[in-house]
């Protein structure tokens, strides 16, 4: 008798009426996702059908409580969404505008959404998924390559990072500080800016990585403005990869919830093997480490003239987005938005352009001092190193200082940018070596 009551209960758990609650919709450049939220989780099939396009899901013993043409749809590859009573549940039809390949899986509720989650991906037919190399299209007149910045705002769609005490979103500041960021790269002669995420939706911590080497990007950079557990913690700090485990207590906890964003945002693990998991090469990530924490140091440099810094090292922790194993890469925490004073500074566009002015000092420091080779960057600071320097005295004429020096004038000129050969005493000269 114990055994059939416990098979009854079994059995009405997995029969268990589920209610849709809420229908969000996110729209990404690669596919659309769909996000049902449910007081229950709940068997499905998907499948799609065309003459005209549309995509059909089938629910299990649920019902949609929600008017789903209210359902907001501006942007997206959804047109209209149906819906249907079953005799064992709802159909639910998607009206789409293309050829989409549907996917779906579900998520327990965890501490940001306490209800179950049943995600639909939506992905593009004959598309690839990530970005197209950009180092061949960057390429200058002069053979030389720009040096690409992948700049990643971490989050976003279904992940909103964390939030500050006036309900501040992580995902919309640290946006909003890599399209700063992003300005001031395309400014710069001799780099490229590449934005891993362009608007608001979620991106997995693997295939953010994945994109940046599509990209084939030099260096990967993580945004982002977490809280603590205490809202006194405060400052800005900067983080490379650890394999050997977090330098604090501080760095564990925050990379503990970094990691955990793929839960939050929707991402399912089902598919993939250990061998994919983001296995370190041990001789490639001790120079990446080592380029990274060069970086990483010029960075705090200068985000601690603009905000106090948490940590005055580079601190390291094992965060999954920054595990790319042939790509120098870090992970910057802007501020504590957990803190009332920074969470003001942080939505503050004002402040927000002043942060991405010192990352983008910091890593430009770095790379005029360390440019990749075959860059533009590298065959400038190869003129440089060819120049010696030279302070013109009292009585120097300019053809005097080139005979001195076993330099043609043209030539000393031409380094100097002069256009005739009027100097004056204390004026700095560049001489080219022979």
């Amino acid at each position: 008798m114990r055994w059939l009551a416990l098979a009854g209960l079994l059995f009405s758990f997995t029969l268990a009426h589920a209610d849709v609650k809420d229908i969000r919709v996110w729209q990404s450049p690669d596919s659309t996702r769909l996000v049902f939220d449910l007081d229950e989780p709940v068997k499905h099939k998907i499948f799609p059908l065309n003459n005209p396009n549309r995509i059909v899901i089938d629910l299990l013993d649920a019902t949609v409580l929600i008017d789903t043409r209210k359902v907001d749809l501006d942007g997206t590859s959804i047109k209209g969404i149906r819906t249907g009573k079953r005799k064992k549940g709802m159909r639910v039809v998607l009206d789409i505008d293309q050829t989409l390949k549907p996917s779906s899986f579900s998520l327990k509720p965890n501490d940001v959404y306490k209800n179950h989650r049943l995600v639909i991906d939506l992905k593009r037919v004959g598309t690839r998924q990530i970005a197209a190399p950009v180092k061949k299209i960057e390429t200058r007149p002069t053979g030389k390559r720009n040096v690409i910045i992948a700049i990643d705002a971490g989050h976003g769609g279904e992940d909103p990072g964390a939030t500050g005490p006036n309900k501040t979103r992580e995902k919309h500041v640290v946006l909003a500080i890599a399209r700063e960021l992003e300005k001031l790269f395309k400014k710069r002669a001799g780099y490229s800016p590449f934005m891993v995420r362009t608007g608001d939706y979620y991106i997995g911590l693997r295939d953010r990585t994945e994109k940046a080497r599509a990209a084939n990007a030099d260096f990967f950079v993580s945004l982002h403005a977490d809280a603590f557990k205490h809202p006194s913690a405060h400052g800005s700090s900067v983080y490379v990869l650890s394999d050997r485990g977090a330098t604090s207590e501080t760095a564990r906890w925050l990379a503990n919830k970094e990691n955990e964003s793929d839960l939050i945002g929707g991402v399912t693990l089902e598919d993939k093997d250990d061998d994919l998991k983001m296995t370190l090469l041990d001789l490639s990530m001790t120079y990446q480490r080592n380029s990274s924490k060069g970086a990483g140091s010029h960075i705090l440099n200068h985000m601690g003239r603009i905000s106090r810094l948490h940590k005055k090292r580079v601190e390291e922790a094992a965060f999954a987005v920054l595990k790319a194993p042939d790509m120098p890469a870090l992970l910057i925490e802007t501020g504590f938005i957990s803190n009332p004073k920074e969470e003001k500074n942080l939505g503050s566009r004002r402040y927000q352009q002043k942060m991405a002015k010192a990352i983008f000092k910091g890593i430009t420091d770095y790379f005029d001092e360390h440019p990749p080779e075959g860059t533009l960057l590298a065959a400038e600071l190869a003129r440089k190193q060819s120049l010696k320097p030279y302070v013109v005295r009292n009585g120097d004429t300019l053809s005097e200082i080139a005979v001195k020096n076993g330099v043609n004038i043209k030539a000393l000129r031409r380094a100097n940018g002069l256009k005739n050969d009027v100097i004056h005493v204390g004026q700095k000269l560049s001489i080219p070596r022979t």
